[in-house]
C-alpha cells in the first residue's frame, strides 16, 4: 500500500512563494509517475503538474507554466512543487498522486490560500 504526505501548504500573499513536497512510502518511488492535482471550492479537480522520471519530461496546465516548477528525488522519495508569483486563482487544495500503472494513490492534500 503507498502513502503519500503532502506538507508545505499555507497562507501567502500575491505574488510570494511556497514549496509543496509529498514524500512516499510502500512501492518503489522511482517506478511512479508523480503528479499535483489541485481542487478549489466548488470546482472539479484538475491536473497542475506532472513528473514522469527525476530530470526527466514534465507536463504543466496552461494556467501555471512559467510559474510552478515539478521536481522528484527519487532518493527521498519525494516530489516537489515550487510555486512562485502566485495569485489568488491558485488557491485551492494541492493532492499528490503516485501512479503505478492502473493502480493511483492520493495523499489527503495541504491547503494553499493565496490572499492579501
Amino acid at each position: 500500500q503507498v502513502q503519500l504526505v503532502e506538507s508545505g501548504g499555507g497562507l501567502v500573499q500575491p505574488g510570494g512563494s511556497l514549496r509543496l513536497s509529498c514524500a512516499a512510502s510502500g512501492e518503489t518511488f522511482s517506478n511512479a509517475i508523480m503528479s499535483w492535482y489541485r481542487q478549489a471550492p466548488g470546482k472539479e479537480r484538475e491536473l497542475v503538474a506532472a513528473i514522469y522520471s527525476e530530470g526527466g519530461d514534465t507536463d504543466y496546465a496552461d494556467s501555471v507554466k512559467g510559474r510552478f516548477t515539478i521536481s522528484r528525488q527519487n532518493a527521498k522519495n519525494t516530489v516537489y512543487l515550487q510555486m512562485n508569483n502566485l495569485k489568488p486563482e491558485d488557491t485551492a487544495v494541492y493532492y499528490c498522486k503516485a501512479a503505478y500503472g492502473f493502480n493511483h494513490y492520493w495523499g489527503q492534500g495541504t491547503q494553499v490560500t493565496v490572499s492579501s
